[in-house]
């Protein structure tokens, strides 16, 4: 930990016996994502292993797991999971839809449902209401950008500038669209709702940008951190801000049970159309 340098190749417990609730999955792929960068420098806190995605066949079922058999296509959380076979509970996965590579299977979870959970559950956004999501070029940001839309919300949105033309695509018009290098957003953003800010802030930055980024809610609203670097007081903030309800949130609070659901929801949206797949990077380790 602390160091890229420090990455090696180390046994996993991937053939241990299963629980009764879990499933073994042969990996085709797995999702790499900025919380893997934190951990292996060390700034993740708590003990976290690398990757928390992927896609693959089932080759193993527990004996409590129903609906899944040996051969299934699946994706979804799975944590560890950069080797040949992983273990999951079997809620934590779905099986892949008809037509969608590994690649895409193991790409989408853990942003879209991270979005998901935060706009929905958590966030409760509703059509009508604005949201600003920050860094909404990354994986989280763009995934959240899309729901929102589905939701019927107003998004406005920030970027570091070379990005602004993917943000733009999709669907986020010029004039909500920020940087996320400096804190001009504050005035931008105010000037282009009149004053009244937003409802919704899907947060990842720290520092002077979330002092910022609570003052676009002057009317109230719900401030959602995903971040790690600086947890704030949700009682300190909800006493400074009149009507702002802070919340620092992990995925997987929401528990097995609810991520499943989750996810089937999701696979249906994307088979609506009213979600697509983000760009992704591969790399083959064969």
């Amino acid at each position: 930990r602390g160091s890229l340098d420090g990455l090696a190749l180390l046994p996993s417990d991937s053939e241990r016996p299963l629980g009764a609730t879990e499933v073994r999955v042969g990996i085709r792929a797995a999702g790499l994502n900025f919380r893997d960068v934190l951990i292996a420098l060390g700034t993740y806190p708590g003990e976290a292993p690398l990757g928390s995605e992927a896609a693959g066949v089932v080759l193993e079922v527990g004996s409590e797991v129903t609906g899944l058999v040996p051969g299934d296509r699946v994706m979804g959380l799975l944590m560890d999971p950069f080797g040949p076979v992983g273990i999951t509970d079997h809620r934590m996965v779905v099986p892949m839809p008809e037509g969608w590579s590994f690649t895409q299977g193991a790409a989408m979870p853990l942003v879209f449902l991270t979005a998901y959970y935060a706009l929905t559950d958590l966030g409760g956004l509703r059509s009508g209401e604005r949201v600003l999501v920050h860094a909404a070029a990354g994986g989280v940001g763009m995934a959240a950008v899309q729901i929102a839309r589905h939701l019927g919300a107003e998004v406005l949105a920030t970027a570091s500038e070379p990005k602004w033309g993917t943000v733009r695509a999709l669907g986020v018009a010029e004039e909500r669209i920020a940087s996320s290098r400096d804190l001009g957003f504050r005035e931008r953003f105010l000037r282009v709702t009149g004053g009244e800010g937003v409802d919704v802030v899907l947060n990842a930055l720290a520092g002077d940008f979330i002092d910022t980024s609570l003052d676009l809610l002057p009317r109230g609203g719900r401030f959602l951190e995903m971040g790690k670097a600086d947890i704030r007081d949700a009682e300190a903030v909800a006493g400074a801000r009149a009507g702002v309800r802070y919340v620092s949130f992990d995925l997987l609070e929401a528990g097995p049970d609810r991520i499943q659901e989750m996810l089937r929801d999701l696979v249906a949206l994307f088979a609506r159309g009213a979600l697509t797949h983000s760009p992704v990077r591969t790399w083959d380790v064969r």
